[in-house]
């Protein structure tokens, strides 16, 4: 009887695989079955730190308001500024006034005086 070659079926399938772990190193990207365990767990951290990125955007930009806030007065603090914040119905969210606190200090002190008296 004369050979059946196998289809391309599989191959286009762990071609498929390699190209996404074409930049791993060593094993991770040469053989099959570690580069399959590898895209699992690359691709669960990506979906992982996609959240946590936000998370830690989010208290990199209260750090800076805080410390910026800070500096005007000893009992004046981040908690406060926002609170009053809310109270007077300003929409300026954290991105936005760490943004403010880097740049123009001024600025920040100018809003936090109107939002105290």
């Amino acid at each position: 009887m004369t050979r059946i070659k196998r289809g391309y079926i599989a191959r286009r399938r762990r071609k498929k695989i390699r190209l996404f772990a074409s930049s791993f190193r060593g094993a991770h990207s040469r053989l099959t079955r570690t580069i399959t365990q590898q895209r699992i767990r690359a691709l669960f951290s990506a979906h992982r730190d996609r959240d946590r990125k936000k998370r830690d955007f989010r208290r990199l930009w209260i750090t800076r308001i805080n410390a910026v806030i800070r500096e005007m007065g000893v009992s004046y603090s981040y908690s406060r500024f926002i609170n009053n914040l809310y109270k007077k119905q300003l929409l300026l969210n954290r991105k936005i006034l760490a943004q403010i606190a880097i740049s123009n200090r001024n600025c920040l002190y100018m809003i936090s005086n109107e939002i105290i008296k």
